[in-house]
């Protein structure tokens, strides 16, 4: 059974936004690291935050997230909600089935036990599954390059708790200068 490139796409996105649940993911930089179209991309981040399987969050600082737990999202359910009702063969349309064999081929049976125990074999398969331990794939999945904004602000948290930390060591009660501040903070990280 082949899957459609939109549903390879929910995974590759919905896989993305699961090594990377700390923070709001972009498109672009999801485009960038697996490969995909940005348009394409657009199209299957509206379907899946409709689905409920995305939080988009627009704007500035904007990007999207989980919806729900990845322990929550079975492989199984994306790919049917994504795959919708695609007839499997020719035989399976309600419409435009020309085969003259449909109404005494057993073909048509065997094909839709089959789809679903592949289906019921997805099921199984939760995107955490697919992500927590996979230490290659959270390599891969790392944002290429983070936004300059993104940065500066993990430099302030990290320059923060290391202001308080050494404050707390030492005991100090005092108000610092910008130089002093620079001075312990340098300390902290060395």
């Amino acid at each position: 059974m082949r899957i459609t490139k939109r549903t390879n796409i929910a995974i590759r996105l919905l896989m993305y936004c699961a090594a990377n649940q700390d923070r709001l993911v972009t498109k672009a930089e999801i485009a960038q690291c697996c490969n995909i179209s940005e348009n394409h991309l657009a199209q299957v981040i509206n379907q899946l935050g409709q689905l409920n399987y995305l939080r988009t969050q627009r704007g500035r600082n904007g990007g999207m997230s989980l919806a729900r737990g990845a322990d929550q999202i079975r492989v199984g359910h994306v790919f049917r909600h994504i795959e919708g009702s695609l007839p499997m063969t020719e035989c399976f349309a309600d419409t435009d089935n020309t085969c003259p064999l449909s109404d005494s081929c057993r073909l048509k049976l065997a094909l839709s036990d089959a789809a679903q125990a592949f289906y019921a074999a997805l099921d199984e398969i939760t995107l955490d599954s697919l992500v927590c331990g996979n230490t290659d794939l959270m390599k891969i999945l790392q944002p290429v390059a983070l936004s300059e904004a993104y940065v500066n602000e993990q430099i302030e948290d990290k320059l923060d708790q290391a202001v308080k930390n050494a404050m707390n060591k030492k005991k100090v009660s005092l108000l610092l200068s910008p130089q002093a501040v620079l001075a312990v903070n340098a300390q902290a990280y060395n």
